[in-house]
């Protein structure tokens, strides 16, 4: 088991321990109070030996005092004996191409996609060069705003978005939908072992009529039908008008199991008063939609 502990950059919020390496893994801990560490890749790495992982990060000096991880698909029955909770992810289960388009969406979202068609939307892979990377710029710097909250993207010139979506191409195909040869919308598909991911997907909210992003995950179904891959996955699955979207164009609420140990005494009482979940995650449903409406009616206002 090789092992590096040198902290690399500390932020406000968040520290991040980029060269702590064991078993080839990067690890990230989160939090000021109550510190809490997972794989950095969990979306693409399985934890083998957790046990042997936590007897290691007992020793190290990150000082964390809670390890989570999480089991991928298609692991999805509970394999240990930690203290575990379900994360709940959108997940589409392909079986070929046809059987998403007969049996897994309705009439409306097939509309949606003929529609996009018919106004001339054409969806294809696409090469990561300076025209695309314009395109994406282009898209970013629509709006300040996405899905009632600062989208994160806004402002960022051509080297930025150049540098921050070249370093993992290496498993991602890029797949563009194009309008009288404007990029109007992408996908980074990422590949993962069992399942692909919709690691970034987005188009211009302008041309929202030609319903690009229904033609995007149609193609993208289309590529892992290709590549028999069994799971298209849209990351978490989440609440209102995204999660409807998912549910219109087939994806389901799948529940992993998600694992905490604790590796201090602070730990151990963060887990007991589940001290571990943020202020958002612990609030009611409908505290949740009262505080989203008013963000909303905020952002609406400036």
């Amino acid at each position: 088991m090789s092992s590096s502990d040198e902290v690399i950059r500390v932020k406000d919020r968040e520290i991040e321990v980029s060269s702590i390496e064991i078993d080839k893994k990067d690890l990230v801990v989160t939090g000021k109070i109550l510190r809490i560490a997972k794989i950095k890749e969990e979306w693409y790495e399985d934890v083998e030996d957790p046990a042997l992982l936590i007897e290691y990060l007992k020793k190290t000096r990150l000082n964390a005092d809670i390890f989570t991880f999480w089991q991928r698909l298609p692991d999805t029955k509970r394999k240990y004996n930690y203290y575990m909770e379900w994360d709940y992810i959108a997940a589409l289960t392909i079986k070929d191409f046809n059987h998403w388009w007969e049996k897994q969406i309705r009439s409306r979202t097939r509309g949606l996609i003929r529609k996009a068609e018919r106004k001339g939307v054409i969806v294809r892979e696409a090469d990561f060069n300076d025209e695309f990377v314009h395109g994406m710029t282009h898209i970013f710097n629509e709006t300040p705003i996405r899905q009632g909250k600062t989208f994160w993207h806004y402002r960022k010139d051509f080297e930025t978005v150049k540098r921050e979506f070249s370093g993992y191409l290496f498993r991602e195909d890029i797949l563009g939908a194009y309008y009288e040869n404007e990029l109007i919308g992408f996908i980074f598909l990422a590949y993962a072992g069992k399942y692909a991911i919709t690691g970034q997907i987005i188009s211009m909210i302008k041309h929202r009529d030609k319903a690009p992003n229904n033609a995007l995950i149609a193609k993208a179904v289309e590529i892992c039908d290709r590549k028999k891959i069994p799971y298209l996955v849209y990351l978490n699955w989440g609440d209102g008008t995204l999660a409807e979207f998912k549910r219109r164009n087939g994806f389901e609420k799948t529940a992993l199991p998600r694992y905490f140990i604790p590796l201090t005494i602070k730990g151990k009482i963060a887990l007991i008063l589940h001290l571990h979940h943020s202020l958002v995650d612990i609030l009611p449903k409908k505290w949740k939609y009262f505080l989203l409406r008013l963000r909303k009616r905020i952002y609406a206002c400036q």
